[in-house]
């Protein structure tokens, strides 16, 4: 038994008079809010739109027997470019999309029947609709995935505005104006790691907005500042990038527990005088100097506990006392940190201690390379 005209006619009906019913649309709405809640706070009115157009477009095709047309397609496209713009993930809109197209296709059977249509007349029809709805869906992720890209790059723009002083709104960046964001800065790598809201490359790194810091493991260098406006995550912008370049180590990192790096690494002739001056006698080529360097940034770093950087150092308490008096032999007395020196003298070494231990293996001393009289010592 074939398929005939006055079959489609009467399964179109059944079909139109559905499209035409504020009932069914709810429930097609429905279905498709339980499947993805993020569609579900969307307006009923857009909602409705979504139904409808999926609906209307694939019954002008069944009626003319082919596949959706340009006009059909466009719709869809510009559909599935409203969803990217209003935020909706792709897959919560595939979800919303594909559980509505079921109910419908439910309603149509059960509708079919109750007008006295045969099953053998429904499986005939059908499956066209669904195949028009389907291609109507791939023109929806089309207009999606196009707008998505405009929305990235255009965004994307506006953020590196944003970062360099030249200001960006909300509505720009695409976020809520009342949400308070980090600023999130980090060497080049993957950007999915970072759990930014939007994310952009500028001068060598990436830079972002995030809700919250990251949560997981990273596979690079990640400095976050305090959440704030959108304004504050623009003044501590460059803040971030100065700890980019003191942080060292791969993982995310605070930047107020880098404020301290950051703050001095913006004074990098007093830093080399203080070193210069400080430990004028130690060579940075030497591997028992570097040593003694390391010791003496640990025991700051410790609070001037032998018992702690010891135990850091994985050494004997008295194996740090002799390191620290080798320390006040070579380079003298205002190199060995001590319990009685002031705080202000002990972060004047610790800066010069940071800062010699920057100097290359191979160099002359750093006096020598500041231009200052070497102080030597016996080792």
């Amino acid at each position: 038994m074939g398929r005939t005209q006055q079959a489609t006619d009467l399964v179109f009906e059944v079909l139109r008079e559905m499209a035409a019913d504020d009932a069914v649309l709810d429930e097609l709405l429905g279905a498709a809010r339980a499947e993805s809640p993020v569609v579900g706070r969307l307006p009923v009115r857009e909602g409705r739109r979504h139904v409808a157009v999926l609906l209307a477009a694939g019954l002008a095709a069944l009626r003319r027997g082919a596949e959706p047309d340009d006009g059909d397609l466009d719709a869809a496209t510009r559909l599935g470019a409203d969803r990217a713009a209003q935020g909706i993930p792709l897959s919560a809109l595939l979800g919303a999309m594909q559980a509505s197209r079921t109910r419908a296709l439910e309603i149509a059977i059960q509708r079919g029947r109750t007008a006295g249509l045969p099953d053998e007349t429904l499986l005939w029809v059908l499956p066209e609709l669904d195949r028009s709805t389907a291609a109507l869906e791939r023109g929806v992720i089309n207009g999606y995935q196009a707008a998505e890209r405009r929305l990235a790059h255009d965004r994307g723009r506006a953020l590196r505005r944003l970062l360099r002083g030249e200001g960006a709104t909300a509505e720009e960046l695409g976020v809520r104006a009342e949400q308070p964001y980090h600023c999130v800065v980090a060497t080049p790598g993957d950007r999915a790691e970072l759990g930014c809201v939007l994310t952009t490359a500028i001068d060598g790194h990436l830079a972002g907005l995030a809700a919250r810091p990251p949560a997981g493991p990273v596979t690079g260098v990640v400095v976050v500042a305090p959440a704030g406006t959108l304004a504050e995550a623009a003044e501590r912008y460059p803040a971030c990038v100065a700890a980019l370049a003191t942080a060292g180590e791969i993982g995310v990192h605070d930047l107020l527990d880098l404020a301290a790096d950051v703050a001095l690494s913006g004074q990098p002739m007093l830093a080399g005088l203080l070193t210069g001056t400080l430990l004028a006698g130690l060579r940075p080529d030497d591997e028992f100097h570097r040593e003694l360097v390391a010791t003496a940034l640990a025991y700051l770093d410790h609070g001037r506990r032998l018992d702690q950087t010891a135990a850091a150092l994985f050494v004997h308490p008295n194996t740090v006392r002799y390191r620290l008096r080798r320390l006040r032999e070579l380079a003298g007395p205002a190199a060995e940190p001590t319990e009685r020196m002031t705080m202000r003298e002990a972060v004047r070494l610790w800066w010069a201690l940071r800062q010699w231990g920057t100097w290359p293996t191979g160099t002359s001393a750093t006096g020598e390379a500041m231009g200052l009289p070497r102080r030597p010592g016996p080792r």
